[in-house]
């Protein structure tokens, strides 16, 4: 199967409820699948976690749907609208005097445990995000739009 949209589910959408959907994770093929009702309704490239910053496998479901999310935790310091200090773990990394910390955007988020969620991102073709599940942009809307606080979400490996 292709990394597009398969056409049925433009349809599902219009038809309203959602139950029935569940998003698998793959780790190992680096791809995302939406399920409705047991049939793949769309399936999309992914950018998981890199060495170090791994994403939890396991069984989850959404436990907040945010379309205009911001990172509370990896961002840049900015003062007077100007960065001074980028890419950041605000952790880790002391805040500039007269800065505040500008969180990276994760648009379409879908967080399923803890700090993580997929969301869209860059998706370079292999591992590298901090631990949350990045997808284009256009396929993290679609997935945002199709699913509700409580969609299963499987991470495997």
């Amino acid at each position: 199967m292709s990394c597009t949209t398969v056409p049925e589910l433009g349809g599902l959408m219009d038809r309203g409820g959602t139950s029935g959907r569940r998003i698998v994770v793959s780790l190992k093929s680096q791809q995302a699948t939406l399920y409705h009702q047991g049939k793949v309704v769309a399936v999309a490239p992914i950018s998981s976690g890199r060495e170090g910053k791994d994403t939890p496998v396991g069984r989850y479901s959404v436990i907040q749907k945010s379309p205009d999310h911001r990172s509370s935790i990896y961002g840049n310091y900015v003062r007077n609208g100007k960065v001074v200090k980028e890419n950041v773990d605000n952790r880790k990394t002391p805040r500039p005097a007269g800065s505040k910390f500008e969180g990276v955007p994760m648009p379409y988020f879908l967080r399923f445990t803890g700090a993580y969620g997929l969301h869209a991102g860059n998706v370079p073709g292999y591992p590298a995000s901090s631990g949350c599940v990045r997808l284009p942009k256009r396929h993290a809307k679609r997935f945002y739009d199709a699913v509700r606080i409580g969609t299963p979400v499987v991470v495997q490996r």
